[in-house]
């Protein structure tokens, strides 16, 4: 058999293994791929701070596991890092979980985000007591 040819399956065997999406997954993919997420957040003592996220992929894995291709800019740091996601709905919105998971380098946190009409909304919580509440909005990159 050609090597194209093998190619060709091995193609078409790996999208088997893609789970399929609902209409409302599929819109949420293709509106959380190539966009940034720039707002504020607060931590322990109140104070806003900036915060942005680069999102450039995101691609569900199983059941309600997303994987989301991410850059994290922080405190003068820029990772670029995968990071997997609960995804529940409410209605027609869907709100972004991690508990207590580690995110690369950075630690383990929890966050419940919120995302609607090309804002977000939610909180967050890390190692050594830190936490806070984090909003901003979803733009086209």
């Amino acid at each position: 058999m050609p090597f194209a040819a093998l190619l060709t399956i091995a193609g078409a065997l790996g999208q088997d293994n893609q789970p399929l999406l609902t209409p409302l997954e599929k819109e949420f993919q293709e509106s959380m791929t190539s966009v940034t997420l720039a707002g504020r957040y607060t931590s322990a003592g109140g104070n806003l701070a900036e915060d942005k996220y680069v999102i450039e992929k995101v691609t569900k894995v199983k059941d309600d596991l997303w994987r989301f291709e991410a850059r994290v800019q922080y405190g003068g740091k820029d990772l670029r890092l995968p990071v997997n996601l609960h995804v529940k709905w409410a209605g027609d919105t869907p709100v972004l979980q991690l508990t207590e998971e580690q995110v690369g380098p950075m630690g383990k946190f929890s966050v419940r985000i919120v995302i609607y009409k090309g804002q977000y909304a939610g909180t967050w919580s890390g190692g050594q007591g830190h936490g806070g509440q984090l909003f901003g909005a979803i733009a086209r990159n």
